[in-house]
């Protein structure tokens, strides 16, 4: 692609081209929520056929796509180097196939999680991912951005979720690879290597699940309030003891003491033994039943009308050792003092956690390196999920280590002209 963009006459051609494939209603001019504003259409493909028809005159136009679900995590990674069209899912929303007697589902892209988990709850199942926004979050969505919140604990991620998936590439190829093979691509493991990618690989289409089973009681403890320190070596003991948690959060803030929130799921009599183990393990730290919404703790950070909400924060992923969390809670109190910030947390147990914090006018892009430089000492790592305006040209992804080659082969073999999202994953991916 070369810098300047595509030539108007090449976008008249390519929207002409695409209303004939898609339909005049379904192929039009983006609107505020797809993302910058200019020049531009909004492609809304039925079904994979489609789907490949247009990225193929995408491609031979060199024109840059950005694939898009609910649009709940568009503003995560980097701002795209350039959108010449955005390809929504939304119109491939079914659940294709519950075989719930094997405990797995295929289901294509554009189904919100909340439709895809209210179909699987007809037969006493679930995907076991609690992510964000689940009401407009798409299973393609949460896929591209890596999203499984914190039954990642007990069950594993989406890269331990997902067994098979049919994703388009930039050329038109559809690939599809694990459960329900017609066509692999060689050598490459399609259902991993798009999770977490960003939609710069290839648009998936549907994809394939093992489910479990939905308990059958729920019990949310909450420990605390106490020192970061404390509630963290709780944390600690729980996940050394044989004892089996779905979830186990921490929640930290300015100028607050820390608690803990820890999911139970199974049986009433299993439920009520592991509550009592929990307690003991607390020792003189209070331990008594928590709401259900402490696990919406994760959205709060964004919504800047919760109690205690920080006004138009950033807000960051880390991810740093289990036995970092408490240091994490220091490198934070430090931020607070140097740059007069206000901040709020809540990281797993398994090490991954979301900060929203906030500090005045220009201090917030030397705060956001010095909060990056900390954990990256640690080993650990930092991406910018959301930025104030101050902080609009910083990198989102932060030192792309020794994978970038590796990750650049494949980019250049999936999509060699740079279609698909470009600039918007790590390195200018």
């Amino acid at each position: 692609m070369g810098a300047a963009g595509p030539s108007r006459m090449a976008l008249a051609d390519f929207e002409r081209r695409c209303r004939e494939v898609l339909g005049s209603a379904h192929c039009r001019e983006r609107g505020a929520l797809d993302l910058e504003a200019g020049p531009g259409v909004l492609l809304d493909p039925a079904d994979e056929t489609q789907v490949a028809a247009v990225l193929r005159l995408a491609e031979e136009r060199d024109l840059a796509v950005v694939p898009r679900g609910g649009g709940t995590k568009l503003e995560w990674g980097n701002a795209p180097q350039r959108v010449d069209a955005v390809l929504s899912t939304a119109r491939l929303s079914q659940v294709l196939e519950h075989a719930w007697s094997d405990l797995t589902v295929t289901v294509e892209a554009g189904c919100t999680v909340e439709n895809l988990q209210r179909r699987l709850a007809q037969h006493r199942q679930r995907l076991a991912v609690d992510v964000l926004w689940p009401r407009t979050a798409t299973v393609g969505g949460i896929l591209s951005a890596n999203d499984s919140g914190a039954l990642r604990l007990r069950y594993g991620g989406l890269r331990d979720l997902v067994i098979g998936a049919t994703v388009v590439l930039a050329d038109g190829t559809v690939a599809k690879s694990g459960g329900k093979v017609v066509k692999n691509v060689a050598g490459y493991d399609i259902p991993k290597l798009v999770t977490g990618a960003f939609g710069t690989l290839g648009v998936i289409t549907r994809a394939t699940f093992r489910l479990h089973p939905l308990p059958h009681e729920t019990r949310t403890l909450t420990i605390g309030p106490a020192s970061a320190a404390e509630i963290a070596d709780i944390a600690a003991r729980i996940r050394a003891s044989p004892l089996t948690p779905s979830a186990v959060q921490i929640r930290l803030a300015t100028g607050a003491g820390a608690e803990a929130d820890v999911l139970l799921e199974g049986t009433t009599e299993g439920v009520g033994e592991q509550e009592e183990e929990i307690s003991g393990l607390c020792g003189a730290i209070r331990a008594a039943a928590g709401p259900t919404h402490a696990w919406q703790a994760r959205e709060r950070l964004w919504d800047q009308n919760a109690e205690g909400a920080i006004q138009d924060p950033a807000i960051v992923k880390i991810s740093v050792l289990p036995t970092d969390i408490s240091i994490v809670a220091s490198i934070l109190g430090k931020i607070e003092r140097e740059y007069s910030a206000t901040w709020r947390a809540v990281i797993q147990a398994h090490g991954l956690g979301l900060v929203a914090v906030r500090a005045e006018g220009s201090r917030i892009v030397p705060l956001l390196a010095a909060l990056r430089s900390a954990v990256e000492e640690r080993g650990g790592s930092l991406v910018i999920l959301r930025r104030p305006p101050e902080a609009r040209g910083v990198d989102a992804w932060g030192a792309p280590g020794d994978a970038l080659p590796l990750m650049r082969a494949v980019k250049a073999q999936l999509d060699p002209r740079g279609v698909l999202s470009p600039g918007r994953f790590v390195g200018g991916i």
